[in-house]
C-alpha cells in the first residue's frame, strides 16, 4: 500500500485553535468537515518545509518556525503534525483554500462539531483531526 504523506499545523492563540472548514467537494477526504491546515508533501520536500508552504498557500501566512508534535499514521496516510503560536490576528489571514476558518475552543473540539457562519450550520470534525487536537490539548 502506498502511503500518502501530509504535513499539518496546529496553530493556537488565546487557548483556541485555528481550524479550516474543508470544501464540500465529494472527492476530497473529509469534505465539509473541520480540519487542520496543511497538505501533501511535494517531491523532495521535508515535512517542515511542506507545512510552511501549505500555510502560505492556504491562509497567506506562516510562522517563522514550527515545532514537531507527532507523526500520526492511519491506514494509507502519514500525518506529520507541527504546532506553533498563531502570532497574527485571524482577521489578517486570507483564506485561499477551504470554506471557512475559525479559532475553535477546546469545548468545540471535544464536542466534535462547530457552527460555521459561512456554511450556516454545524459541521463535524474530521475524526483524525479531532483526535490529534485532543491529544495535543491533553499534552499541554
Amino acid at each position: 500500500m502506498t502511503q500518502i504523506h501530509v504535513a499539518i499545523a496546529i496553530l493556537y492563540r488565546d487557548g483556541k485553535f485555528l481550524c479550516q472548514l474543508r470544501d464540500d467537494i465529494p472527492h476530497i477526504r473529509y469534505p465539509g468537515h473541520w480540519a487542520l491546515f496543511g497538505g501533501h508533501l511535494e517531491a523532495g520536500e521535508t515535512p517542515e518545509v511542506a507545512v510552511l508552504r501549505e500555510l502560505v498557500e492556504e491562509i497567506g501566512w506562516a510562522p517563522a518556525s514550527v515545532s514537531v508534535f507527532c507523526c500520526d499514521v492511519e491506514a494509507d496516510v502519514v500525518r506529520h503534525v507541527f504546532h506553533s503560536q498563531l502570532s497574527t490576528d485571524v482577521k489578517d489571514l486570507v483564506l485561499h483554500e477551504g470554506w471557512d476558518m475559525q479559532l475553535l475552543t477546546v469545548e468545540d473540539i471535544r464536542a466534535g462539531k462547530c457552527y460555521s457562519q459561512k456554511s450556516g450550520d454545524v459541521r463535524p470534525f474530521g475524526s483524525p483531526h479531532q483526535r490529534i487536537l485532543l491529544s495535543f490539548i491533553d499534552a499541554m
